[in-house]
């Protein structure tokens, strides 16, 4: 069975958030947090983080430059989130829907690559093979590399992702981002948050993920199965032919109005 731990997120002492989570990758967590939460814009805004073990769970404790901490004092919360779902460090409506941020990218990749990506990507889910319980977010670069996080809960398996990526100081503009779960809003305004152009998950987007995508510039893709998938939002990044390629392969795939 996977396991979860209650993970808390501090900034110089202060909790801010109390999320349950696989306790893995947690160095990953804090970082990928920060970043898609606007807490910090680099990693290194956060000039200390260690992970401490506690009787009732785990401490990411971090120590912010004195901008983003003098930032996170305005909207400084405590929040506990059940299985990484829910928003957290906001007190209102309108933070809740903020607008994702605008993903302009002249990134363009296979149908193909992208479909492969997701064989690639249940190979390396280790995790979920022991437990047939855990999400994955992975990155799947245009040159073919990939890098991949697992966790019970797909939003910190996004941002353990993010973390990842940022503290190998990758280009999250040069790829897609993959997921084994459903897409909603949250999950659009982080990979925007990551500037990654295409987030394609295995599972239906909300009709909110679709028309936040739409309006973010990101290419949403959705209900990726063996046979193919939908583009929902910006298929121009999406090339369904290539050198050689044939017409059936091209047919697995197919644009969504809405």
């Amino acid at each position: 069975m996977p396991e979860e731990v209650a993970v808390a997120l501090t900034f110089d002492r202060v909790s801010f958030a109390v999320m349950m989570a696989s306790p893995v990758d947690l160095e990953d967590f804090a970082v990928g947090f920060s970043l898609s939460e606007g807490i910090v814009r680099a990693v290194a805004e956060i000039v200390e983080l260690e992970i401490v073990a506690l009787p009732a769970g785990a401490e990411c404790r971090m120590a912010l430059a004195p901008g983003p901490r003098a930032a996170l004092e305005a909207r400084r919360r405590k929040v506990a989130g059940p299985v990484g779902c829910g928003l957290c460090g906001i007190d209102s409506l309108e933070q809740a829907i903020r607008p994702a941020r605008l993903v302009e990218s002249t990134l363009r990749m296979e149908a193909g690559a992208i479909a492969d990506g997701f064989v690639r990507m249940a190979g390396l889910q280790a995790l979920n093979r022991q437990t047939r319980g855990v999400h994955a977010a992975a990155f799947l670069f245009q040159d073919g590399g990939f890098l991949l996080r697992e966790d019970v809960g797909r939003h910190n398996a996004l941002d353990k992702l993010i973390g990842a990526m940022a503290r190998s100081g990758a280009d999250g503009g040069r790829g897609a981002v993959l997921m084994t779960s459903r897409v909603s809003i949250e999950l659009i305004q982080k990979t925007a948050m990551l500037g990654a152009p295409i987030l394609a998950a295995i599972s239906v987007p909300t009709a909110r993920a679709v028309r936040e995508a739409d309006a973010a510039g990101l290419t949403l893709i959705a209900v990726a199965r063996e046979d193919g998938f939908e583009v929902f939002s910006h298929p121009e990044r999406v090339l369904f032919s290539s050198g050689g390629g044939s017409t059936q392969e091209d047919s697995r795939f197919r644009g969504n109005d809405g």
